[in-house]
């Protein structure tokens, strides 16, 4: 979070310095006439996972929360955009997220903590609403939907919990929200963003004993994450 607080001050700083210096030179004058735009991103993630239980705790032991650490996990992918007109596109930004979370069911029994590992294929379709330039820099606003394929998910493993593995379900379904701001450079478009993603359907794959402590009176998990990217176009 303090690299992330830091990048935006920045950001923030490079906008104002851009806007109330009288800067008349326009770096990519014409970038925004292009129909179609290509680029790449890298970032960063964090995830966690919300809970949505049943009337009843699983134990009086273990409460109903479960204990869930996150993680800085990485992000890397493509971008297409397709211009609509000068404040509106369309964005396919099909990518790879790494991480990993903790998933603890007792704060005073390790035993109960399983590492959950995850590979994600994401692939959103977002709209961008975005101001009209301003010098060299254009704040915007973006949202949309997402699927994903956990590549980690064990689905289909048929052990669970009780030989030591924690599985969610393969295929997942977001929606996205987040702000961002592109700078125009003298080569390309840099663009730091930060967005929201969370997760629609519930992910969880219950264990075979109704009565495990992992799985019990959970009615729905689901992803929610922040990511932090970085596109060059």
């Amino acid at each position: 979070m303090k690299i992330t607080l830091a990048l935006l001050l920045l950001s923030s700083g490079i906008a104002q310095a851009q806007l109330f210096s009288g800067e008349s030179l326009l770096n990519n004058e014409n970038f925004d006439r292009q129909r179609w735009s290509w680029g790449y991103f890298l970032g960063f993630n964090s995830y966690d996972f919300k809970f949505k239980y049943g009337e009843e705790p699983p134990s009086p032991t273990t409460g109903k929360d479960r204990i869930v650490e996150t993680n800085i996990g990485f992000n890397v992918g493509l971008i297409g955009n397709l211009r609509l007109n000068n404040n509106l596109d369309l964005r396919l930004e099909p990518g790879v997220a790494f991480n990993t979370r903790d998933f603890q069911v007792d704060s005073a029994n390790s035993d109960t903590r399983r590492e959950v590992n995850a590979t994600y294929v994401h692939i959103p379709l977002l709209l961008k609403f975005s101001t009209n330039r301003l010098n060299n820099f254009k704040p915007f606003i973006v949202g949309g939907l997402s699927t994903s394929i956990n590549l980690s998910s064990n689905e289909d493993n048929p052990d669970d919990n009780e030989a030591g593995q924690f599985r969610m379900t393969t295929n997942s379904y977001y929606y996205e929200i987040g702000f961002g701001i592109d700078f125009y450079l003298y080569y390309f478009k840099f663009t730091p963003s930060i967005r929201g993603v969370f997760a629609i359907n519930d992910e969880l794959i219950r264990d075979e004993n109704p009565n495990s402590i992992y799985t019990q009176n959970i009615d729905k998990m689901s992803s929610r994450g922040i990511f932090l990217n970085f596109t060059f176009q």
